[in-house]
């Protein structure tokens, strides 16, 4: 049975744990071996190597020399690496070796929370195909990312709240390479009510289901 390493913790406003459970019973459902741990120590496990797939889940939070070197190393062999919002694209602002990894990183969310919609790019991939372009609320996650993204959807901004970004079109999901790991993000999933919503829930299935080994 293929494996998957649940890691959750950081700013409690994003729900980790109860996110960790929301991802632990859908990947179960798709027939996958789960742990769930708190904190960043399991990624210093040799034996993560031989997992299927790695689901960070910690906003804000420090990660060990150790712990990111394992990390890079398990990915860069062919386990693959998924997650969304801020617990995986803004989980460890200090470390560039885990952004280069993920493809991207949280900058603002000007607004906060309100109405906007997620455009499809890419309607002919898989981890899309079926999915019009849907109204989401939520933040707008503002982000830098990585030319060598795989965009699959994007948002635009009105500049409504920051004029200086209006018109502005920023991913919202990508797929990526890590070596020989497959990387998949996407930024919507504020909180675990989030995964309510048809288009979010199914997209992030799919996206990890197609980064696990």
């Amino acid at each position: 049975m293929r494996q998957v390493l649940i890691c959750w913790g950081g700013w409690d406003g994003h729900q980790p744990e109860q996110c960790a459970a929301v991802v632990s019973d859908m990947l179960q459902a798709e027939g996958f071996s789960v742990r769930v741990e708190a904190g960043t120590e399991a990624f210093a496990d040799t034996a993560i190597r031989d997992y299927s797939l790695i689901v960070p889940m910690l906003t804000m939070t420090k990660i060990e020399k150790p712990e990111i070197e394992n990390l890079e190393l398990a990915i860069r062999g062919g386990v693959g690496l998924g997650g969304f919002h801020g617990q995986a694209g803004d989980s460890f602002r200090d470390c560039v070796q885990y952004q280069y990894m993920i493809g991207g990183q949280w900058v603002a969310h000007p607004g906060n929370i309100y109405d906007y919609t997620v455009e499809i790019t890419k309607p002919d991939d898989p981890l899309v195909s079926g999915v019009s372009d849907f109204p989401y609320r939520s933040e707008q996650y503002y982000m830098h990312v990585d030319p060598n993204n795989e965009v699959l959807a994007t948002t635009t901004f009105t500049g409504e709240h920051d004029a200086w970004i209006d018109g502005h079109v920023m991913p919202v999901v990508w797929k990526r390479r890590h070596g020989q790991g497959r990387v998949f993000y996407s930024s919507l999933g504020h909180q675990a009510a989030e995964f309510e919503g048809p288009q979010m829930r199914e997209i992030v299935r799919r996206g990890l289901v197609w980064a696990a080994r």
